[in-house]
């Protein structure tokens, strides 16, 4: 028998294969396992050549598959303003300051991570980054992506200052009483206004955010992610990168479809699936069908709180959504839809059931993205229709205590069905788990730590805590399952790829509200050590 390359011993092997739950060894000879079982077996794998290493008690796992993750967006904003931990206007202006002073010589600066909770009335004037900056333009991002703010410089530059145009669908420019734009930008349709007037980074310095991308990605465990936005110029990124050795997970890309796309395009997602590689994938579409809960952009079925007459919007109409869902699914592509609102959620529903009907039943495992808000009648949808639940765990406010906007938009009436990843899991449906990165940390251990810590928002509430076993499982067997590569990945036994990920504590001894000191010592992507502490 061939010698192994390395074997990891003497740890507490979670492997979320139901046929064998744990293990002391794990054996890997080029990308593949060879081998998943006692310490004492797996010597018969060491050769002069190979490597092993001492687990020391601790948790080996299958490497984190993140199912809603945004590489390229998220890589490109590490080089800007970080403004996750700002919890005030005074904070705000500190952090930009600080940046500003550091980079004298940029000509503009855009900002990132900012949540609504840090901000007067949860909303910025231009005057107040004036305040800040008036020299240069300034756009700052909400933390979710779906909101905006900029200087006067700013809209000046992207001509929209003075007589603001009308945006697409479920967008808005907000205005002041005289007519001028006020600052906040609400939507990719308005902001991008501002953005697209913004020096991009050139090739090279994208290239090296991507690179800082991937090794954040490696430290916190990830071996996959499923991209959830893309198009054949950015696969063609990756896969460069994958030819240069420089590719450090396994990447899912979907062709994303907005309003505008022509139907016809399609064409390009399925030629995607045809220029896959082993660590570049095609094969899918990405759906906007609604905004966020925060700014009322996202779909209802009745009505805001405190606000009569107002549902929310959506991109896509009913009609529009199930055409484009109906054409991808004969064309034999996975759909992901963006959906928060309970409304939204119906209306991905209701298209992926039309799709059946004319195209015929077949394993699409099409998905539903979020899915903050469901309506009870539409729980067990999901079992019936094959359709993934793909949910992140850190996007719920812990407890109602939580200065998060969120639970006050919909109301008390609707928090029984709100991030309800337990109902739905008792409902049926397969729950794929992810971050939403850069909208939430990509760490994995904090969506762990969500997962297993929120509280009920009022006595009576359903418990949607999860087990660490199945938050584990979403991470990776279920994972592989929401990409159809549960033959190939998400578990550790022999014959599957070696992704894997040792931790630096023994996770099911450590309790749930220690749950963020937990992380990697050992990242193994397709057999290849990735990072190492």
């Amino acid at each position: 028998m061939a010698h192994a390359d390395f074997i990891i011993q003497n740890a507490r092997v979670f492997t979320a294969n139901p046929a064998q739950p744990q293990a002391e060894a794990v054996a890997v000879r080029s990308n593949r396992i060879v081998f998943v079982g006692r310490t004492a077996d797996s010597e018969s794998l060491a050769g002069p050549a190979t490597r092993r290493i001492d687990g020391q008690g601790s948790t080996l796992l299958p490497g984190f598959i993140d199912s809603h993750f945004h590489l390229r967006l998220g890589s490109l904003k590490l080089g800007d303003i970080d403004l996750g931990s700002v919890s005030s206007l005074a904070e705000l202006a500190g952090a930009v300051h600080k940046f500003v002073a550091a980079h004298p010589r940029q000509s503009w600066f855009k900002g990132q991570g900012l949540r609504y909770s840090a901000l007067p009335g949860q909303t910025l004037t231009r005057h107040q980054l004036d305040d800040i900056v008036a020299d240069r333009p300034l756009l700052l991002t909400s933390y979710d992506g779906h909101t905006a703010w900029a200087n006067t410089m700013a809209l000046r530059q992207a001509g929209i200052l003075h007589n603001p145009p009308t945006v697409g669908p479920n967008s808005l420019i907000r205005c002041e009483p005289d007519g001028s734009a006020a600052g906040e930008l609400v939507e990719p349709d308005a902001f991008n206004l501002v953005d697209a007037c913004l020096p991009a980074p050139d090739a090279a310095r994208q290239r090296e955010l991507l690179k800082q991308g991937l090794a954040r990605a490696a430290a916190f465990g990830l071996t996959s992610v499923h991209n959830m936005d893309g198009d054949a110029e950015q696969m063609a990124v990756y896969t460069e990168m994958e030819a240069a050795g420089e590719l450090t997970l396994r990447i899912y890309v979907p062709y994303h479809v907005t309003p505008t796309t022509p139907l016809d395009a399609l064409a390009e997602a399925a030629q995607m699936r045809q220029n896959s590689t082993p660590l570049v994938r095609g094969g899918a579409v990405k759906f906007f069908m609604d905004g966020v809960i925060e700014t009322y952009t996202g779909l209802l079925i009745d009505d805001y709180a405190g606000r009569p007459g107002d549902t929310g919007g959506a991109l896509f109409a009913a009609e529009h959504f199930t055409q484009f869902a109906t054409q991808a699914d004969r064309l034999g592509l996975q759909i992901f839809v963006h959906a928060v609102g309970d409304g939204a959620v119906r209306r991905a529903l209701d298209g992926f059931e039309a799709a059946r009907r004319t195209n015929g039943h077949r394993d699409s495992r099409h998905r539903v993205e979020h899915i903050e808000l469901i309506h009870p009648g539409d729980l067990p949808r999901f079992a019936q229709l094959g359709v993934i639940a793909s949910m992140q765990p850190a996007h719920a406010p812990l407890n109602a205590i939580d200065p998060d906007p969120w639970p006050q938009r919909v109301g008390p009436e609707r928090w029984a069905c709100s991030f309800a990843w337990q109902t739905l899991r008792l409902a049926g449906a397969r729950l794929a788990l992810g971050s939403d990165w850069p909208v939430a940390s990509a760490n994995p251990f904090e969506g762990l730590y969500y997962a297993l810590n929120r509280q009920p928002w009022q006595p009576g509430l359903p418990d949607q805590r999860q087990s660490l076993a199945e938050a584990l499982t979403s991470y990776t067997a279920d994972a592989a399952f929401a990409e159809f590569k549960e033959q190939e990945k998400g578990q550790l036994r022999p014959g599957l790829l070696a992704d894997l990920v040792l931790l630096s504590h023994n996770i099911f001894a450590v309790p749930p509200a220690e749950l963020r000191q937990v992380q990697p010592v050992l990242t193994v992507s397709d057999g290849r050590i990735v990072f190492e502490a």
